[in-house]
């Protein structure tokens, strides 16, 4: 079972092989074997698994399974999880028991999947390394001495190392396809608006999108067509109708048009091996029939500093709420409302979350404001417009997910800048809205390398067919960590 996909162990559990409780039973013995060493999870949910799985195996012998009954996953612990822990890798919720399901993880238990656990993750999705957690960092299973990234590092190595064979994970900044990349994955974020935030912590609520890690653009497209849809929850909900995005993967790509960005492809951080493994990919598709045409995003280079400036102004808002008062971490013996404030939020926070919060409240005050917050938008604006005459000319874009492969633990921790910088070819896709999705597409110093591909609003379909004909013709994807057997 380790190798199989989620179709697969779908066509599995129809046929009778085996059960979903064995199925569950194995990952679990998994997760406790690695996970020790991992870090993926945080909380692991054993009971409530197999309680999920037995009811999953009813359902199946009853004729009444969709696709993903039966088949575990796990949830990045920022999604709400009703009787469970959500602590948003922060001291500050690490006593919070959610009362309520996320929309996410309700529709998800809705298609009869079975919750294996809660994975790690950086504090309030803070981070590019999953360093910033405060249960310590998660280990890249391909390297345990170097980071997953973040901040769905859990997810992405929960994936990679075989102890889930799906699992949740949200990107503000580029933190599914970041990890996706760093941890030989497949990772989709899609179209804000797509997929509900409803239940789902904030931290920047204009860029934060649910999304996927699977092996395979398949199991991914599985997974997306049941979370995605209109939430009336949620104000930032789009209604529009869901496709069967697992009808649209096996569309041809002759006459495909993709777009290759000059600016990332000739940038001076891109490590060597890492651009050859991409342009290499890209050639892989030229075989299928697509073609190739250099294009220009001319304000591109200005998404990290305008991100910096958006997400840290809404995360000091978001955050507000965390006061020691109504829920969550409260510091000891407070001699006022003044000293609870400020004790239960100094020690609640980690430094990456203080830094931001500080940031964030410095942009948004008075005489600040136009200065800083008002032009990263306007920068935010042309930076959507060079995407929308982009796409003019092409149907999707391609390029590097990350400037390398997987850094060490410890190496950018007191180089924030330098750290902010390993999302510099994602971030520009959260300003825009737009989807995107990192698939494996070669190695660089043993290490996995990802190519990111960039669609159109709501062309999720596009992209999954683009990733599952390359996973077709290239083995990328079934490349597994030595260490995980």
């Amino acid at each position: 079972m380790l190798e199989k996909t989620v179709a697969e162990l779908s066509a599995g559990l129809a046929a009778g092989e085996f059960s979903s409780e064995e199925l569950t039973r194995f990952y679990l013995d998994r997760v406790e074997r690695l996970n020790p060493e991992l870090n993926a999870y945080v909380t692991v949910t054993a009971e409530r698994a197999l309680a999920d799985a037995r009811a999953a195996d009813a359902r199946l012998a009853a004729g009444e399974a969709g696709p993903l009954t039966g088949i575990p996953l796990a949830h990045k612990d920022i999604f709400c999880t009703q009787g469970i822990r959500t602590a948003c890798g922060s001291k500050m919720l690490d006593n919070f028991i959610a009362p309520y399901e996320s929309t996410v993880s309700q529709r998800l238990m809705d298609a009869g999947m079975v919750l294996l656990g809660k994975t790690n993750m950086d504090e309030f999705a803070m981070g590019s390394s999953n360093e910033t957690s405060y249960y310590g960092p998660v280990r890249n299973p391909w390297d345990v001495e170097r980071v997953p990234g973040g901040s769905s590092g859990g997810s992405a190595a929960a994936v990679a190392a075989r102890i889930a064979p799906v699992a949740t994970g949200t990107d503000t900044g580029g933190s599914i396809r970041q990890p996706a990349s760093f941890c030989g994955v497949t990772g989709i974020k899609p179209t804000y608006g797509r997929v509900s935030r409803w239940g789902m912590i904030a931290f920047a609520s204009s860029l934060d999108q649910a999304g996927i890690f699977s092996r395979t653009a398949e199991d991914a497209a599985l997974l997306l067509a049941a979370m995605s849809g209109f939430d009336p929850k949620d104000s930032t909900s789009v209604d529009q109708a869901v496709p069967d995005y697992r009808a649209e993967l096996d569309g041809p790509l002759e006459g495909l048009r993709i777009g290759i960005v000059r600016e990332h492809l000739e940038s001076e951080g891109l490590d060597g091996e890492v651009a050859g493994a991409v342009r290499a990919a890209i050639a892989e598709f030229e075989k299928l029939g697509a073609t190739t045409r250099e294009i220009s995003l001319p304000n591109n280079h200005l998404s990290v500093p305008a991100y910096y400036v958006v997400a840290p102004a809404e995360c000091s808002s978001n955050l507000s709420r965390f006061d020691g008062v109504r829920f969550g971490y409260r510091c000891e013996d407070p001699k006022d409302l003044e000293d609870l404030y400020k004790r239960s939020r100094g020690e609640g926070f980690g430094a990456e979350v203080k830094r931001r919060i500080l940031v964030g409240t410095y942009a948004l005050s008075a005489g600040y404001y136009d200065a800083y917050y008002k032009k990263a938008q306007q920068i935010r604006a042309l930076i959507r417009e060079d995407f929308r005459a982009a796409f003019q000319e092409v149907d999707v874009i391609m390029g590097p997910t990350a400037p390398s492969s997987a850094f060490r633990i410890g190496e950018k921790t007191d180089d924030p800048v330098s750290m902010y910088l390993s999302d510099i070819y994602t971030i520009a896709v959260n300003l825009a809205g737009l989807p995107g999705l990192s698939i494996p597409c070669g190695h660089s110093a043993g290490l996995p390398v990802g190519l990111q591909v960039v669609g159109d609003y709501f062309a999720e379909g596009r992209l999954l067919n683009v990733a599952h004909r390359f996973q077709q013709a290239t083995d990328w994807h079934k490349a597994a960590p030595g260490a995980i057997a």
